[in-house]
This record gives C-alpha cells, structure tokens and sequence, in this order.
C-alpha cells in the first residue's frame, strides 16, 4: 500500500474514532444494557425478589392486558398520524404550488410548528387551545352549533386530540418535502398529457404520484419511527389519560419503570418498542429499495 494513501487512512480513522466512542457510550451500551434487563426482575419495590428472570418478563407481557391496549392505540396513532400528515401535507403541497409568488411564505409558516419542542407543542394545546369553553377550538364548536366538548377529559376525544395535536406539528414537514419534490417536476410530461387530453385526475394518478413516490416513502419512513416513538406531547397534553386512554407504549413503558418502579418489566416493554421501530424501518426500507 502507498504510504500515503497509508497516512490519509489512519489520519481518517482518528478523526473518526471519537464520534465513533462517544456513539458507542451513548447509544450502544444503553442499548445492551436495556436488553440486559429486559431478562431481570428489577423492582425497587420489592427489591427481595429481584434476579434472573429469563423470558419470564416477555411471557408476562404478552399475558398484560394493558400490554395488548397500549399496542393497540399504539398502532391507531401510528397509522392515522402519519395518513393524514401525507394527505394534508400532499394536498397543502398541490394547493400551495399554483401560488409561486407567495410560496416563501407558507414555507417560513410551515417550519413554525416543526422548531417547536413537542412538550411545548402539548402544553399549548393543552391549555391555550384545547381547554373546555374558553379553548380556541371550543370557541369554534360553539360557533357553529356543536356546543362544548372535554377534549383531554373524555377517552375517545382524548384520543382524537392526541392525533391532531401530532398531526397538526408534523404535517408541514410532508408539505415540506412533498411542495419540493413536486417543483423539480420536469413540466414537458404534463404538457405532453395535455395534448394527449389526459384529465387532471389522470395526470395525478400516472405522472404525479410515481414521480414523487420516492418522497412519500421517505415521509412514511421517517414519520413513523417519530410516531412510534412519540411521547412528550401526548405527556405534556394527557399524561396518557384518562385513565389510559392515550396510553401508548412509551407512556406505559415510563409509567412501569418510573411510576411503578419496575424497571426489568418496564426494560422488556422498551426492548419490544426498539423491535417493533426497527421491523417497521426495516420493511419500509425494503419497500423503498424495491421502488427504486
């Protein structure tokens, strides 16, 4: 090997190996670590029974009714979030580039929502727009006739609440990405559909859409893995109530080991969360891949 090409690689691998250890320290290690107890009884609360555990904590999870409920509204919120952030965000994108003068506006609008902290995000809803008869959104209801409503008090409103609060701070990022993909659309196929007297439905479903599918699947990507891993909103807004109405699997993971201080069950139910985030990424990749 050249000696030069010999020094430039050794000088790369320094410049490297701090990021590289400090990576390790800080995502690595916790990672094991949380594995590790997955498969211990770690309980402060009874702390004489604490030891090995094996796959006692995952057949205890499974058999967990409230285990089966957080999955469950862990999915709904997953599934709607990321729905209707792609169609808001699609349909704000196509409405928003027939207005080329103005779209820096809508740009420096959008990006509002998105630099705010997701704990502020819930504390804001929670208190300036959601609260029953002096909330702007109670205003509105009452406006047009449909009275007052205990929008974090009531199990299926609370839900709903979660799912708009998060729509409503993530939609501009898919309006973001999707206004860009379609302005770099070369504008000679839809003159050429024109000709051919193709309807707009028609150019939208043959032209637009698989253009711009490769963006829509980075926007599921990545949009699922923040919904999957979402928490300080929903926190912030409901601490997963009423009851445990809004009570993902992070909200019931923290409650488990934080609350109720039993960190080997609650480590079990975090490792499932980093399964269930990877398989998703992994066949959303795979399906990316694919496409291209």
């Amino acid at each position: 090997m050249n000696p030069s090409v010999k020094q430039e690689k050794s000088f790369a691998i320094m410049l490297a190996a701090p990021s590289v250890l400090v990576l390790i320290i800080t995502t690595t290690f916790p990672i094991l670590y949380l594995i590790w107890s997955s498969f211990q009884n770690i309980n402060l609360a009874m702390p004489m029974n604490d030891g090995f555990a094996g796959i006692e904590n995952y057949i205890e999870m499974f058999k967990d009714k409230q285990y089966w409920k957080s999955f469950r509204l862990t999915i709904i919120y997953t599934v709607s979030t990321v729905s209707l952030q792609l169609l808001i965000g699609l349909g704000l994108a196509l409405l928003i580039l027939r207005i080329p003068k103005a779209q820096w506006v809508f740009r420096l609008m959008a990006i509002l929502p998105i630099v705010l902290a997701p704990v502020v995000v819930g504390l804001f809803w929670r208190t300036l727009m959601l609260t029953p008869d002096f909330g702007i959104v109670d205003f509105f209801t009452q406006a047009i006739g449909l009275g007052s409503h205990a929008w974090l008090s009531e199990p299926k409103l609370a839900l709903f609440s979660v799912i708009l609060i998060h729509t409503w701070q993530w939609t501009p990022f898919a309006f973001l990405v999707l206004l860009a993909s379609l302005a770099s659309l070369p504008s000679d196929l839809y003159e050429a559909a024109k000709i051919d007297r193709a309807s707009a439905i028609k150019r939208f479903f043959y032209i637009t859409l698989p253009l711009i599918r490769p963006a829509i699947i980075i926007i599921v990507i990545m949009r699922s893995m923040i919904a999957l891993s979402a928490y300080a909103a929903i926190y912030a807004a409901t601490r997963g109530g009423p009851g445990t109405a809004t009570e993902i699997l992070n909200l019931y993971a923290y409650r488990t080991s934080f609350l109720e201080v039993n960190f080997g069950y609650g480590s079990t139910l975090a490792v499932f969360i980093l399964v269930v985030t990877v398989s998703v990424a992994t066949v959303l990749y795979l399906i990316r891949k694919k496409n291209n």
